[in-house]
This record gives structure tokens, sequence and C-alpha cells, in this order.
């Protein structure tokens, strides 16, 4: 088959790495496929792929939500205007479908495909409504989660196939070089400074893990993403202060591709109390790296590990994180062995063998 997947970033960020991956593993079972990403520093992936890769030129925007959302879609139209047909076009987030569901009312496609990784409340009214158009208008939806499903089941009255998520094992594993970072424990997270991944209560509870482990450092790496959480930052960076902990902090930002495996293996342990995720692709990694996960006691996370396998909290209590914290190192064998049983079910190999079903089943029902 000819495929067009189609992600509104070269940042990495799940949604983006489930594009890539996704690609290669479609690309290994012999089909010609084509990634279509927004780029809007000019550097493409720092990722190598052997698949096609076409980079859609964004310009500098709005900092305003509405007229950000409205130019990156434009961006996505204009370009793909000038593209040979595909078999199937297949869009990661709500931005590149919207792109398509134009396209397709020009007649310019015959369809689009839309994986749902998460729904959001938006408080623009505007993007909820290219959210919205989405996901009713696709010709299908997908999603990675029996949460999610049910949402789009009770939001929508859809009824999405579920599409797992993968480890690329040849990238994460227990084995091989680490970076250097003062401090012990290391504590490490990803996915930057922002509400959704509970970011304040997290740096709470590390302030009290602080009384029992005063050299303990938190690594929260990552933060690439299309909204400003500017004043959330700013709040967060003010509690540090006051609680200072400002130097037991450690900030990497966006890591190059190739030092990615090597910073979990860094780590003693892996701490993601997030409030809402779609899956959790950062906790397979974790786990394949071989770290002890403390993670939210909430789908999606539920979903695939149980209480052998992960350290549950209660995202909303600073206590009970920060006392996983402290006490995960008890069980630390146990939970990296019980954890590693999980990781062959979800190959994307696997994935991709799904998605061509889905597909053959749009196009030759």
């Amino acid at each position: 088959m000819k495929i067009a997947l189609f992600t509104y970033s070269t940042k990495p960020r799940g949604s983006v790495i489930h594009t890539l991956e996704l690609a290669e593993a479609l690309h290994q079972l012999g089909h010609s496929v084509t990634v279509f990403a927004l780029d809007k520093d000019g550097k493409g992936f720092d990722y190598s792929l052997s698949c096609q890769v076409e980079l859609v030129p964004a310009k500098t925007a709005s900092k305003e939500v509405d007229p950000l959302i409205r130019q990156r879609i434009h961006e996505f139209v204009n370009y793909l205007k000038i593209y040979d047909f595909f078999d199937c076009y297949h869009a990661q987030d709500c931005i590149a479908a919207n792109a398509l569901l134009t396209l397709l009312k020009q007649g310019k496609i015959p369809h689009f495909v839309r994986t749902v990784h998460h729904i959001e409340d938006y408080s623009s009214v505007y993007l909820q409504q290219c959210q919205d158009r989405s996901i009713r208008e696709a010709s299908l939806c997908l999603c990675v989660s029996n949460q999610v499903q049910s949402e789009l089941q009770q939001h929508y009255q859809i009824t999405a196939p579920r599409v797992i998520n993968g480890v690329n094992l040849n990238r994460f594993s227990p084995d091989g070089s680490s970076l250097k970072f003062e401090g012990s424990p290391l504590y490490l997270t990803i996915g930057g400074i922002e509400p959704r991944k509970n970011s304040i209560r997290l740096l709470q509870a590390f302030h009290q893990v602080r009384d029992r482990f005063p050299n303990a450092r938190l690594i929260i790496a990552g933060g690439a993403t299309l909204f400003d959480y500017q004043s959330y930052r700013e709040e967060f960076f003010a509690i540090a202060k006051a609680l200072n902990l400002e130097d037991a902090l450690i900030l990497p930002g966006i890591l190059p591709d190739a030092e990615l495996p090597a910073l979990y293996r860094s780590a003693d342990a892996f701490v993601f109390p997030s409030i809402k995720e779609g899956w959790g692709l950062v906790i397979l990694e974790a786990i394949a790296s071989g770290l002890p996960v403390i993670t939210s006691n909430q789908a999606p996370f539920t979903e695939f590990l149980n209480e052998q396998q992960a350290s549950f909290v209660d995202p909303n209590s600073v206590n009970e994180i920060a006392q996983a914290m402290c006490s995960v190192f008890q069980s630390a064998d146990s939970l990296r062995q019980q954890s590693r049983s999980i990781l062959t079910q979800y190959r994307w190999e696997t994935s991709a063998q799904q998605h061509i079903h889905h597909y053959q089943t749009l196009l030759y029902a």
C-alpha cells in the first residue's frame, strides 16, 4: 500500500513517536510510506528513518491559540495540494486531520483516518471545534487505549477500533552507555513542565523525598509542546525557589535522539504521576530500560500494568507520590522483573499489522 502519515511536529511527543515508529514498521512490512510533518525550525526530525519524509514548512505564528491553529492547518493544506495520490491518508492529531478534512471536502482526497491519542477539554471554542470535526468527520477513527475508546463512544457515539502502541527494544534496554549526573538517587520523568504532567505536585513530592534522600535529583526531560504553559511554568519555578530545590532539578530539555536511551539508563527510578494520558509511551521505554516505574493509579496505565509491575499512586496526593518515591527501591528488583514481561505484547510490527487490517477494511468495505 501507499500510505501517508501526518504529524503536527518534528519534536518528540507521544503521537509523534507513534507516527515515526509506525512508519518504520509499515516500511519494514514492505509498504510505501511517506511521513508529512510540520517543521517549525527547519531542522527536521532528529530520528533515523528509512521511509520517505516530507517536511512541511511552518512559519513563525502568533502565540494566540486560534490564529496559530488556523495557520498550521493552512500550511498543511497548501503543501499537500501538490502531492500525488495515496491509498491511505492517516493523521495523528486534529491539526493534520483538519487539513485532510479540508482536502476531502475539496474532492482532493477520498478519505482520511484519524488516530485519537487522547481527548482534550480545550478552553478555545475554535480548537474544540477542530477536535470535534477531526473525530466526527474522519472516515475512520482509531484509538490507543480502552479509556479513549470508551470516551469516543460516550462523547461522540463513535466505535473506534483500538491499535496498540509499541516499544523499540533495539533502542531501549538496560545495557549500554549512560549519562553522568551528580546526586543520588536520580528520579527521571519525561514530558516537560505542564499541567497534564502534574509537574507541580511532583515537585512538591520531591521536596518531601529530599528529607530522606538529601542528595536526590529530579530530572525533567522533554517539553516540546504546541501550547504555551508559561504561567504554569512560572508557578513551578517559583515553588522550586521557595522550597530551595533549584539546584536539585536537572532540566536537560529535548535531548538528541541518540542520547535518550542513555538518559533512561542514568536514572534509578521513573516517576510519571500524569493526570491525563492517552497511553504513556515513555512508561514502556522506561520499563525496557530497566527502571522501576511509579505512575498514576488510573487508566490507561492500569490497562497494561498491575500492582506487581508498577508502583501506583493517587496523582492528586503529594504525600502518596512522595511515599512511593521513597519506598520504590525496596521493591525495585521485583518491579523490574515483573514489568518486563509485558514488553513482548507491545511490538510496533504488531501495531503495523493492525493498521494494515483497518486500512484495508476502510478501502475495500
